[in-house]
């Protein structure tokens, strides 16, 4: 993905289904990390306003295409809000707001410079892989929060 960090793009318009989404997480769905990060996020958000768009389904292809990003280069997670995307520290930041009390604190980490930042999050985003593993498809979400992601 290019180094571009905060206000990526402006999309045009949300995919289908999701035009009514307070935001929308594109998040590696092999990834161990990632699906931590995710199940993170749905254990600790305050309330159902997310959505959940793994970059292997054609919908998070198409959207991280659509944003000038490479979906087979994906070293980072896009965040969407307003129509607004965010990627690397800049999207953990836009996120950590819909996150509970404590964890929304984690919002306070904007006030690092945003190279150190990202320089972390690309560190971990890099070996991720090597260090957490992943998986030969995709996270299968649970029953009661599957209505939340976007499957192909």
């Amino acid at each position: 993905m290019r180094a571009r960090d905060h206000r990526v793009y402006s999309l045009n318009r949300n995919p289908p289904g999701l035009a009514n989404m307070s935001g929308i997480v594109i998040f590696d769905g092999v990834c161990n990390f990632c699906e931590g990060a995710v199940n993170f996020i749905l254990r600790h958000e305050s309330g159902d306003r997310l959505t959940f768009v793994p970059l292997q389904t054609s919908t998070g292809a198409s959207m991280l295409r659509e944003l000038g990003f490479d979906p087979e280069d994906a070293k980072t997670f896009v965040f969407v809000e307003g129509g607004e995307a965010y990627a690397r520290s800049a999207a953990t930041v836009r996120l950590a707001r819909y996150l509970r009390w404590p964890w929304r604190a984690l919002a306070a980490i904007w006030i690092i410079p945003r190279p150190l930042r990202d320089y972390g999050y690309n560190l971990v985003a890099t070996h991720r892989y090597r260090w957490f593993g992943r998986k030969e498809r995709c996270m299968i979400p649970a029953q009661d929060v599957r209505s939340r992601f976007v499957q192909d």
